[in-house]
C-alpha cells in the first residue's frame, strides 16, 4: 500500500480552452499548482517512479479550508454545512480526475485505467487534516472483497 497526504488546495480539473495553433490549456489556473503539489510530494518521499501497472484501488479524501462566513463570534455557526458542497470547491468527479493525472505524471500509476476501486470524499480540514489530500493506493492483490 502507497500512502501520502499532499498538501495544497485540490483544484478540479475541467475543460479546456483553445489557445490558438491546436494549443489547449486548463481553463482553472489551479490545476497545475494542486498537479504539482501532488508531484511534489510522491517525489520527496521516493515514490516517483513507482510505477503500478496492476489494478488498484484508490482512496481520496479532500481537505478544504472552511469559509470565514461559517465562523461566528461564539465559533462555527449552526447553520454552517458540515461538508464543502458549493461549487467554488469544485465537483468531486472533477477532484479525482486532476489527482488521478498527477498521480499518472509522478510515475506512480502507468495509467489510471489501473483504478478498479475507488472511493472519493470532500471535507472541511481541521488541525488534523490541513488543507490537501490524504492519497490511499491499494494492490489489488492485497485486498480481500467478497465481491464477485
Amino acid at each position: 500500500m502507497i500512502q501520502f497526504y499532499a498538501l495544497g488546495y485540490p483544484a478540479p480539473q475541467g475543460s479546456k480552452r483553445h489557445v490558438g495553433r491546436g494549443i489547449m490549456i486548463e481553463a482553472s489556473a489551479k490545476v497545475t499548482p494542486w498537479r504539482e503539489a501532488v508531484v511534489g510530494e510522491a517525489t520527496r518521499l521516493g515514490l516517483h517512479g513507482t510505477s503500478i501497472d496492476e489494478p488498484v484501488s484508490v482512496e481520496l479524501a479532500f481537505y478544504f479550508p472552511r469559509p470565514k462566513s461559517h465562523i461566528g463570534k461564539g465559533g462555527l455557526k449552526p447553520s454552517a454545512p458540515p461538508m464543502p458542497n458549493r461549487r467554488s470547491v469544485g465537483d468531486l468527479d472533477k477532484l479525482v480526475r486532476s489527482t488521478l493525472d498527477a498521480l499518472v505524471s509522478a510515475s506512480i500509476l502507468t495509467d489510471d485505467s489501473h483504478v478498479v476501486d475507488l472511493v472519493a470524499r470532500k471535507r472541511y480540514a481541521s488541525i488534523a487534516y490541513p488543507m490537501g489530500a490524504r492519497i490511499r493506493i491499494t494492490h489489488y492483490g492485497e485486498l480481500v472483497h467478497d465481491i464477485t
